[in-house]
């Protein structure tokens, strides 16, 4: 099944060169990148093109992830019943690479937690309430948008290993610990395009949502 992995990822680094955040802006005339933080992804865009660029830019780079799984499943649904499921965590996980690390772009891309909100919804359906619950409730109570996606990459794993452990979440026993080590991946990743949110939010001096941005 070694070939099959790599084929997903492939797709799905394939879907993740769309680039939402960056098309959208191009049709206005502005390089995203250029502007806010320099990042491709739906806050800077929210921040600085306005609600409903940051709107299309989410659904878009969500619908990316999910396109890019459901292309996994319907190509290997039968040839692996049981490995399936850990074919469609490459295909989120390519995903997430092609956004945050867009080849036709020098490799500048977003921070995919967009994208890796569809992997969720599209993988483990159990996992998003409660990554929903914690992204809504730090930026609303902190107005730390970054905070919200830290919170969404740590809970994700941690419910991942929960859920296949209680069964709430059913695994194929021979896929299980790969499934472990593919979400801790993801996770991990997330951490490391945040890391300069994180250093922020440790000294105070983290951008709040809706106010000007400190720093580029």
């Amino acid at each position: 099944m070694m070939l099959s992995r790599i084929l997903c990822l492939a797709i799905g680094y394939a879907f993740g060169l769309f680039q939402t955040g960056y098309l959208y802006g191009k049709s206005h005339n502005i390089d995203i990148r250029e502007h806010g933080s320099g990042n491709a992804g739906t806050t800077n865009t929210l921040r600085t093109l306005g609600w409903k660029a940051g709107a299309v830019t989410f659904l878009g780079d969500l619908s990316k992830a999910m396109l890019a799984i459901l292309v996994a499943w319907l190509l290997f649904r039968e040839k692996y019943p049981e490995g399936v499921q850990v074919l469609k965590m490459y295909a989120g996980f390519g995903a997430v690479l092609g956004h945050n690390y867009p080849f036709y772009l020098k490799f500048k891309g977003g921070k995919g937690i967009a994208c890796m909100s569809g992997f969720i919804l599209a993988c483990f359906l159990p996992i998003a309430p409660l990554c929903l619950i914690l992204f809504v409730g730090a930026v609303a109570i902190t107005r730390y948008v970054s905070l919200g996606s830290i919170l969404v990459a740590i809970s994700f794993f941690a419910q991942l290993v929960i859920f296949g452990e209680t069964g709430i979440i059913p695994m194929a026993e021979q896929y299980r610990m790969e499934i472990y080590g593919v979400g801790a991946v993801f996770s991990l990743l997330a951490l490391w395009k945040h890391r300069a949110n994180i250093k922020r939010l440790l000294t105070g001096n983290e951008n709040k949502f809706g106010s000007k941005k400190k720093e580029a």
